[in-house]
């Protein structure tokens, strides 16, 4: 049996749609987009190009499509760019990204709690809400426990309560999965970030709709309309658009058969693991995740068991994950410290096969047995 590679949450391999276009804008050698040549406006062209790609993905129009070094600044200048150029307060859940969590928190926002299923909890957003408030984040889809948010009461309360605000959708874990021109409607400012669905590190984008100003979190060079400086990176963007666009043209195909697969994991896995909980509501979650806590182990050991056996999943954010404590999603959830510490995000692409699934089925009940033996005292 091969490896498995079941961490597309964290990463995706670059799609060939992707690798076509960036090799295509290398082999051309472009100039700087900013320039008045030829080999400036034909770079010029590639990124109008990629923007209408952005825009007709996510619903909105081209001049709105502010692009980024990825789904961290997007968010980032989300957030900040509208209390630089507003004020006010930012109100988030309790399990949102880090890039927006932070943010929120640096400048003394309010965040507000989550359901036992990990949705946001509409009467606490409610109270958070008031003529203050100029910004409300929501992730479309959570990153580690791939529980889809509708977005529509959040923008029915941010109306009633906080009508000078915008709400902002980190859509980053959606993209693959969900149809954004429908999902993301209710919001003003939607991210996303290329190499979550097949496009290169390090590039994403920020959809502004409608008026919303946003004070730059670059300044120095005026590009993006004046809302975030910096040469652009040609050949990423192009890579974004292009793989963006083959999401968009399989995702139904993809989501279809992807769902089944994670089923079979899931299942698999609570059938054959004791003591072994299933975060959030499988209905109301992304097609590609798989998200499970095993009581009485350490994640990390388990992650070191299955990475021997080339199986590479993560324990929560990726970019969390070389934390010994649980995740702050599970303790917002009102996972117990037993549990919690025991997470495995398993989460499946385009990419994945039955093998795969059929691998990792073959060596997580082993491994958590293993766990478990080797230290009975926190056994379940």
């Amino acid at each position: 049996m091969g490896s498995a590679y079941l961490d597309n949450a964290a990463t995706t391999p670059l799609s060939a749609a992707a690798a076509d276009a960036m090799q295509a804008v290398i082999d051309a050698r472009l100039g700087n987009p900013s320039g008045a040549h030829r080999l400036a406006r034909r770079a010029q062209e590639v990124l109008d190009e990629a923007r209408e790609v952005v825009a007709d993905a996510l619903g909105g129009p081209a001049g709105g499509v502010v692009f980024t070094g990825g789904g961290t600044e997007a968010d980032n200048l989300a957030v900040r760019g509208v209390l630089g150029a507003s004020g006010g307060l930012a109100v988030c859940p309790a399990a949102e990204h880090h890039a927006v969590l932070h943010p929120v928190q640096q400048a003394n926002g309010r965040v507000v709690g989550l359901t036992t299923d990990g949705r946001v909890d509409l009467d606490r957003l409610a109270e958070a809400l008031d003529p203050d408030v100029r910004v409300v984040s929501v992730m479309a889809v959570n990153n580690e426990n791939g529980m889809i948010q509708p977005l529509e009461p959040i923008r029915e309360l941010i109306d009633e309560r906080a009508p000078a605000a915008v709400l902002h959708t980190d859509a980053v874990q959606g993209a693959p999965w969900l149809d954004l021109v429908a999902h993301t409607t209710p919001a003003d400012l939607v991210s996303i970030s290329a190499h979550k669905f097949g496009g290169p590190a390090g590039v994403g984008a920020l959809l502004v709709r409608g008026d919303v100003e946003l004070a730059p979190q670059l300044v120095g060079g005026g590009q993006e309309r004046g809302r975030r400086a910096g040469t652009h990176n040609v050949a990423g963007i192009a890579g974004m658009a292009a793989a963006l666009a083959a999401t968009v043209g399989a995702r139904r195909e993809t989501g279809q058969r992807v769902g089944r697969l994670r089923d079979r994991l899931a299942d698999a896995l609570l059938a054959e693991v004791d003591d072994c909980v299933e975060t959030g509501v499988r209905a109301a979650k992304v097609a590609g995740n798989c998200h499970l806590c095993f009581s009485g182990i350490e994640s990390e050991a388990l992650l070191f068991l299955l990475e021997q056996q080339e199986v590479y999943a993560s324990a929560a954010a990726s970019c969390s994950s070389g934390a010994q404590e649980p995740s702050h999603v599970l303790a917002a959830m009102g996972y117990p410290r037993q549990l919690a510490g025991g997470s495995l995000r398993l989460s499946l692409g385009p990419t994945t096969t039955e093998a795969d699934v059929e691998r990792a089925v073959a060596v997580i009940p082993p491994a958590v047995a293993r766990l478990r033996e080797r230290d009975p005292l926190q056994a379940p």
